[in-house]
């Protein structure tokens, strides 16, 4: 299960998106978890890597599958797996790991700009070359990073990326399609309202948009399957 990565979907509309394709042209196998309907293994051991995508949940809500996700990001952490988290995966890991989830002032429904940190430049950012990348972002809630993550991105709002050993939370979307896009639309569509976003500024026109995020979800991917490379070199070095 070495060239296995575990993916957790927390709804069947966010999915890997654009992270799909580069896994497995890669050689990567992935199991899918439905968490709504499939338990969530512990036996991070036979992974290369988890991913755990977002959702419409909040992780203060308390729901037991959740809490389940939290458990397994605890025992990822400890046994060094390799760990992105995307928006709701990003939140469950920062309260996993110290930190705190909340709701936030201000949803991010829309394409906003976040600035790269000196360390997100030299990390899991490393090779994008706009220090002020724009990505596609869907929340509410935001979070209080642990304090001992190094943040790696950050908007005007909110804390956007951080890290914690081979454990990374990006909030924002480099995943998205527009067809993925198009389903949350239909399905999250009253949170537009309440924020204000229109159909048009979110999908119309935006070809140079996704393309500029699905390059960036490559330098992402490639930055992430180094951290991923190095942790089973140094196993087998054990």
């Amino acid at each position: 299960m070495k060239d296995t990565i575990l993916t957790i979907q927390n709804t069947e509309i966010e999915t890997l998106g654009n992270f799909k394709e580069l896994f497995e042209s890669d050689g990567y196998k992935l199991k899918t978890i439905h968490v709504k309907k499939d338990s969530i293994p512990y036996d991070v051991g036979k992974y290369a890597a988890i991913i755990i995508l977002g959702g419409y949940m909040s992780v203060y809500e308390n729901l037991p599958y959740l809490n389940e996700q939290q458990e397994l990001i605890r025992i990822a952490y400890r046994h060094k797996v390799p760990l992105l988290g995307i928006c709701l995966g990003s939140q469950l890991i920062a309260q996993a790991l110290g930190g705190n989830v909340y709701k936030g002032e201000q949803k991010e429904i829309g394409w906003f700009r976040v600035e790269i940190s000196n360390e997100g430049k030299h990390d899991i950012f490393k090779g994008i070359t706009d220090q002020n990348m724009k990505v596609f972002q869907w929340h509410g809630d935001s979070y209080k990073p642990p304090e001992s993550a190094i943040l790696l991105a950050s908007s005007s709002l909110y804390p956007q990326a951080f890290r914690l050993g081979n454990t990374i939370g990006i909030l924002f979307h480099l995943e998205v399609m527009p067809e993925m896009i198009q389903n949350w639309i239909e399905s999250y569509g009253s949170e537009m309202k309440e924020a204000g976003v229109t159909i048009d500024a979110i999908l119309n026109d935006k070809n140079a948009e996704f393309e500029s995020l699905a390059k960036n979800c490559r330098m992402v991917y490639s930055n992430f399957s180094k951290i991923m490379k190095s942790r089973w070199l140094e196993k087998a070095t054990q």
